[in-house]
């Protein structure tokens, strides 16, 4: 792999240098009249340039299907999934404008789906079935300061009677003893009982745990004189007798500050044949910026995001059950910053690679560990390079992946840090003690990487901004390989359009990899004008595609048994160098813990090939595949889609 990438860099300058010489031999003068731009167009659009350096295409979709796409999956249809709820715009939030698309990549058609929540910032993953989970939303958009004309913030409410729970309605009104000042809740709240405590030794009542309910309220009036400054004890209106007696508010500072988003406790099933959202039981939590990951009985774990009062939700995770479609807590607590990359082990554990998007304190669960779910036990992995520049970092499960060596990509600081890191650090979760390494790096320091699996083992990265959002014009317009087996990057052709916030990137059944998004903060490097969202789709195509041919694939079973072989017709059999197993993505925000490709043994014999699926469940997890064969030059077939349950 390290001397065909060494060829292919010197056959690209070999290439680059005749054609300058050639013209500038010809003409000197016309080379220049020829135009940068048009000489470059020209360049690109090289058989033997595409060859060795592949070839980006944007595409625009016509004006009444374009939108601010955050989230994409690949469905077992081979469509893709576009979700830009309100799409970070606060007029169509408030105009309950939400939007979703499928989009054909090969037809190239294109279908509105209705979107029955602001599924804005939600948190999704891939189905044993071929649904889509997709939990979470936007509830309420962030205020700023100086925009917020109501004090608010959280009130905790109390119940001291032991018998029996208390529900207070929205537009419940509390009343300051000290400050005297009104605050009305925005939502019905729930307190649970007190609880009687005893001593165990002598079963003397030592006295009531009051029951707590959290709810976001704000000042009854507008303006800065109904800010509080300290903690106050609250009355609770309309309220009589015992009920007036056990229950009453607490709050701190209830301020003009700035509001962060709040999220929604909504999930839904997308299914890709029907191609509508599929109400299910909604979370316990309400989450904006959660991730859910599959676990090893098939559940999906669904942690961290902000709650419905716009803070983080405190370490209370839950899970979700296919089968009864309800959702359950975990016994215990496990805090993390918001879409935090976990991946699942082949132990049965929980990877996490210490990148996130965001939100959280930047001293709790920001390290890297292994996370037993089970025992809620947390291993720190240690050795991670620029440890305080994660957040907006990606991660990717190496191929294949029964070698369970994760890379960490680049990174910024916490919040809207200038700082960034070109780092890449690899772990190899399989070493007797797993520690990061450093492995080759980044040209610029790189927030929000998108990184793709490719059939042939080499990983895609590219885009990212140096900056917050692309700030300063930042963004990186550099797109590499990286071969898993020589530990090397290989530079590819440059993307035609920068990607930051907001973007990601999916493998297609092809081998094309399709880039979305997009959401830079100001528009020039001044950072003086506003930035707007990039809706356009960029199609690379990878070298790979522009060989004499490529192997055939078809037939097969349409479901394969882990443990369990099918075969496949190929015209090309005898030259079939691996098989790949890849799960569909489903990104956002630097986050996509479904990708993964798993090695298959097979058997090549006339125009059949018979691949054998590995029997570790959590190497293979339950839902659709891809498969693909790559033939001697490392060329992939088209995809056939399988099922493993």
């Amino acid at each position: 792999m390290k001397d065909r990438a060494g060829h292919r860099r010197a056959r690209r300058l070999a290439i680059g240098s005749a054609v300058v010489l050639a013209l500038a031999g010809m003409n000197g003068p016309w080379l220049y009249r020829f135009g940068t731009e048009k000489y470059h167009q020209y360049q690109i659009n090289r058989p033997e340039y595409k060859a060795a350096n592949g070839k980006w295409d944007t595409i625009e979709f016509p004006k009444e299907y374009r939108q601010n796409t955050i989230h994409a999956a690949l469905l077992r249809t081979g469509k893709v999934l576009l979700v830009a709820g309100s799409g970070n715009n606060q007029d169509n939030f408030d105009d309950k404008k939400f939007d979703t698309r499928i989009w054909d990549p090969v037809k190239g058609t294109i279908k509105k789906v209705p979107t029955p929540k602001d599924l804005f910032c939600t948190g999704h993953t891939q189905l044993a079935n071929g649904n889509l989970l997709i939990a979470g939303g936007t509830k309420r958009y962030e205020k700023l300061k100086g925009d917020v004309t109501k004090a608010g913030g959280l009130m905790i409410v109390h119940n001291e009677n032991p018998d029996k729970p208390i529900t207070l309605p929205a537009g419940t009104k509390f009343v300051g003893k000290e400050n005297g000042k009104t605050f009305v809740s925005k939502d019905p709240v729930v307190v649970e009982r007190a609880t009687k405590n005893f001593d165990k030794r002598t079963g003397r009542f030592l006295g009531n745990t009051p029951g707590l309910g959290r709810i976001y309220v704000e000042a009854q009036n507008s303006g800065a004189k109904y800010q509080t400054g300290t903690q106050d004890n609250y009355t609770v209106q309309g309220l009589s007798g015992v009920d007036a007696k056990n229950t009453y508010g607490i709050a701190q500072k209830l301020a003009l500050d700035k509001k962060d988003f709040q999220g929604i406790r909504d999930a839904f099933e997308f299914d890709p044949i029907a191609e509508k959202y599929i109400k299910v039981d909604p979370m316990k939590e309400a989450r904006w910026y959660p991730t859910l990951t599959t676990l090893s009985n098939g559940k999906i774990l669904s942690v961290s995001g902000l709650d419905d009062i716009g803070q983080l939700v405190p370490g209370k995770n839950e899970v979700f059950d296919p089968k009864t479609k309800k959702w359950t807590y975990l016994p215990k607590t496990m805090q993390l910053p918001t879409y935090p990359a976990l991946f699942l082990m082949q132990n049965g554990k929980i990877f996490y690679s210490g990148a996130n998007a965001g939100y959280g304190p930047d001293d709790v669960g920001r390290d890297p560990g292994i996370w037993d779910v089970d025992t809620n036990k947390f291993t720190k992995v240690p050795g991670l390079s620029d440890p305080d520049k994660l957040e907006t970092a990606g991660t990717v499960l190496l191929p294949p992946a029964q070698d369970e060596k994760y890379m960490v990509i680049g990174g910024g600081g916490v919040g809207e840090s200038k700082l960034s890191s070109n780092k890449t650090r690899i772990i190899d979760l399989k070493a007797d003690d797993p520690k990061f390494v450093d492995g080759p790096a980044l040209e610029k320091g790189t927030r929000y990487p998108q990184a793709s699996v490719l059939p042939d083992d080499s990983v895609l990265v590219s885009g990212g901004s140096e900056d917050y959002r692309g700030r300063g014009d930042s963004n990186i317009l550099q797109a590499r390989l990286y071969h898993p087996d020589t530990n090397t990057f290989e530079e590819m052709a440059d993307p035609l359009v920068g990607r930051n916030y907001h973007s990601g990137s999916l493998l297609l059944p092809d081998g094309r990899v399709m880039f979305f998004g997009s959401d830079s903060l100001y528009g020039d490097q001044g950072n003086t004008k506003p930035g707007t969202f990039e809706q356009r789709i960029e199609m690379y195509t990878p070298p790979y595609l522009y060989r004499d041919s490529r192997p055939s694939l078809s037939g097969g079973p349409q479901t394969i048994e882990r443990g369990g072989s099918g075969t496949f017709t190929s015209e090309h059999a005898s030259s079939i160098k691996k098989v790949r197993l890849i799960r569909p993505s489903a990104s956002t925000h630097v986050t996509d813990v479904d990708q993964r490709s798993i090695a298959l043994d097979y058997k090549a014999t006339g125009n059949k090939i018979t691949v054998t699926v590995p029997k570790n469940k959590n190497l293979v997890q339950s839902g659709w595949y891809m498969v693909f064969v790559d033939d001697d030059q490392g060329t992939p077939s088209k995809a056939q889609w399988v099922r493993v349950p």
